[in-house]
Parts: C-alpha cells; structure tokens; sequence
C-alpha cells in the first residue's frame, strides 16, 4: 500500500508540467493561493494572466492542458460513486444527532450549517467537531487536524481542554491540532480561507474546517437594503470558494449561522437564518438548533440531499455534544 502510495505522489502533475508555466511563474502563482492544477483549472484566462504576468492565450492554453490532465468531464454514476468512497465521517458525540445526519455524523466533501440563537449549541458542537476529528475511524474520528476561523470571539482553548480530558484525550496535544485564526472582517476571513491550501500542502492532515461564524462580518458591513446586493455577491464568491475547497481537498467543512426574527411571521418559529437563497443553496446540510427542555438542545434538520426532514435532541455537557 505505501509503495503504490509512493508511486501515485511521485507521478502527480505540477504546476510546472503546464505550457508556459515555469518555476517563477509557478512561484506567483501559489503565492496568490493556486498551488495545485485544480485551483489553476478553474480560474478564467484573464484571472491567471494577471496573477502570474502572462499574455491571456498562454493562460488559457495552460488551464486548458490543466482541465486536460484533470480529466474535468461528465463520468458515469457508478464511477462517479466510486470516486465518493474516500468521503470521511466525523461523529458529533451525540449518536441522536448522527442518526440525523444519516448515521456516521458529518461528512467531507460537503457543508454542514448549523443556525439558531445565542446558546442554541452551534460553537459547542464546533468545538466537539474540532475535538472528535482527532480520534481513531474506529471511535468516530478521522484521524486528522482541524482548522477553526473565528469570527466572534468564540474559540476558547479552555472549553476544547475539557472536552479533550472528559473523553480521555490528552489537552494539549488535542489543541495542538487544531490552527486557530481569529479573522477581523469579511475581506480577512476571505484571505483565511485562501491560507488553508497552504496548510494543507505543507503536509498538515487537515480532516476539518470549522467557520464559527459565517455571516457575522458579511451582516455588520453591508448595511441597509442598498448594501444587499452586494453582500450576497461577495457571499456567494466565498462560498464557492468554500464548496470548492471542501471538494479539492476532501474537507469536511461545519459552519454556524447566526439568525434573525421576520416579524411578519404570524404562527410558529419567527427565527429564520442569515444569508438568505445563497446560503440555503450553499449547504449540503442545514440543522437547526434551538433550546428544549430540561438543558437540552434540539436539532430539526431543514434541508438534505439524500435525508427527510426530522429533528432530534442531544445535551451540552462537560464532554462536549452528548445524548445527555
């Protein structure tokens, strides 16, 4: 197995490997983030020319060559469930909360969004995230790293410490896996998101990306109904850019989101998320989160390609996400 392995990463294409693309360029290229033929293959001609200071025909003729080795067509449906078998599950701790999510927890290749108010568990589920990656397949986990981008405040090394001694795990090591960044607007929190190829490609096991949270940036700059337009078109961008990473790099990717109340709702739950379209197309999974009875916590899930809408409970507890 690590002989094939060896093999595979020996013959893997560089950058260099393209037309007209040698070491300098090469060197521009993964200084603005595009460090492997799939970031190359899906940037336009005029995109590429401007990072890397060539002429617009030989971009498009080293993108087209990228797409070529790539092999970036349609394929049949059982090859293309072939390629979904390296798709890694983390569990959330709470074997309820799993069984909403299909059963193994959260999945790469795909986004999970958790919305709900102040309290409702999103960060603590995070934070059990960031910790369970870490373990063994065998326990739930992917024996990878976590990347965490905070965007409130909300990552604490204390919080992560317990959960990591409750389950038996050693705390400094668990935080130790884990690279935080604390992003202080939208446009930061863009630029993070372009540092994790970085990460990744210096050799780190990156199973993981949490964005606790999301929206919170993107809602306080762009103001007022002039601004929304905006705000979504910049949404969007990053959110491709996340869906895109998720895939390139296998990544199991958990966000949270922050809610809002529509007045106008007359009957039931007046709490709907931010981001609006853009974001409900975005996710792969959309959990809602909101307090229950007794200190519990209770999941609905909103939106899923290949689940029914149903809902669940779980706990916060000194171990993290448990059934109670």
């Amino acid at each position: 197995m690590t002989k094939k392995d060896n093999v595979e990463k020996i013959e893997e294409p560089k950058l260099t490997d393209l037309p007209g693309i040698g070491p300098a360029v090469a060197s521009k290229l993964e200084s603005a983030g595009i460090c492997d033929l799939m970031s190359l293959a899906v940037t336009s001609p005029s995109q590429l020319a401007d990072i890397a200071g060539v002429s617009t025909g030989v971009a498009r003729k080293a993108i087209q060559a990228a797409r070529k080795m790539l092999d970036l067509g349609f394929v049949d449906g059982l090859e293309y469930a072939k390629k979904r078998e390296d798709v890694i599950n983390i569990a959330t701790g709470s074997k309820n909360l799993d069984e909403l999510l299909g059963g193994r927890g959260i999945e790469s290749r795909a986004v999970t969004e958790a919305f709900g108010a102040y309290g409702s568990g999103k960060t603590q589920l995070g934070l059990t995230l960031a910790v369970n990656v870490q373990l063994p397949v065998e326990k739930g986990g992917a024996n990878g790293k976590a990347v965490f981008i905070d965007t409130e405040g909300t990552f604490k090394p204390s919080r992560v410490k317990q959960i990591a001694q409750n389950i038996g795990a050693n705390p400094e090591k668990v935080l130790k896996n884990i690279f935080v960044a604390r992003a202080f607007n939208s446009d930061h929190q863009i630029l993070l998101l372009e540092k994790i190829s970085d990460i990744i490609n210096n050799g780190e096991p990156i199973k993981l990306l949490i964005i606790d949270s999301l929206t919170a940036h993107f809602r306080a700059e762009f103001t007022g109904r002039g601004q929304l337009a905006d705000r979504q078109q910049k949404l969007n961008r990053y959110l491709h850019n996340l869906i895109r990473l998720a895939e390139q790099y296998n990544l199991a990717v958990y966000v949270t989101n922050q809610v809002m109340a529509n007045p106008a709702m007359m009957f039931g739950d007046p709490t709907s998320p931010i981001g609006g379209h853009v974001l409900g197309h975005a996710s792969t999974y959309r959990i809602y989160l909101r307090r229950g009875k007794k200190d519990s916590r209770v999941a609905k899930l909103i939106d899923s390609p290949n689940l029914p809408d149903n809902e669940t409970i779980f706990f916060i507890t000194s171990a993290g996400v448990r059934d109670e």
